[in-house]
């Protein structure tokens, strides 16, 4: 299995104090009061910016992030990170129109730009992964806010927090980001 390693540092650019994580991390702050700039040397990884995998997420793969609170838009720093483990096989995912899985029901086993454009559903309110791990954009296209689903059901998306979101389009993490 891959290890993920990723370093943080506390000011941009790479400079001042550092912490290398290669697991997940529910509360960097115990590390580093501060964070504004990373490295992931390997793997994959969902970055939050509050504590215990809240607030919002971006996902990172092997790179450089000198100053990423300005490329995300973020006005904070990461609070916390999760590493997201590879997925060797088939993937897939059932996402519903409605919350405990009611309503129109799609089975998807790729990525999916649009789910207006491809199933006329302008809503989708519960999933199910069953294989693989993917990630969900409030924009068609891959834009916009976007969120990690690992395997599990997923019946009530604002029961999670996601009360004002929609998700427009999904996308496989797939082996060639790792």
């Amino acid at each position: 299995m891959t290890m993920g390693k990723i370093i943080f540092y506390e000011d941009r650019n790479f400079q001042g104090r550092s912490y290398e994580c290669m697991s997940d991390c529910a509360d960097m702050s115990s590390y580093m009061s501060r964070c504004h700039s990373c490295r992931v040397e390997s793997g994959c990884f969902m970055v939050y910016d509050r504590p215990n995998y809240m607030g919002n997420q971006y996902f990172m793969r092997r790179g450089e992030y000198a100053d990423y609170m300005s490329m995300f838009g973020w006005n904070n720093c990461i609070r916390s990170c999760r590493m997201i483990p590879m997925h060797r096989g088939s993937y897939r995912m059932r996402i519903y129109e409605r919350e405990n899985f009611g309503g129109q029901m799609h089975e998807l086993m790729d990525d999916c730009d649009s789910i207006m454009d491809r199933y006329r559903m302008s809503n989708c309110m519960s999933c199910h992964v069953m294989d693989g791990h993917w990630l969900m954009y409030e924009q068609p296209h891959y834009r916009g806010r976007m969120y990690y689903f690992g395997p599990g059901e997923y019946r009530s998306f604002s029961n999670m927090g996601f009360s004002n979101m929609r998700f427009m389009s999904m996308r496989r993490i797939v082996d060639s980001y790792f």
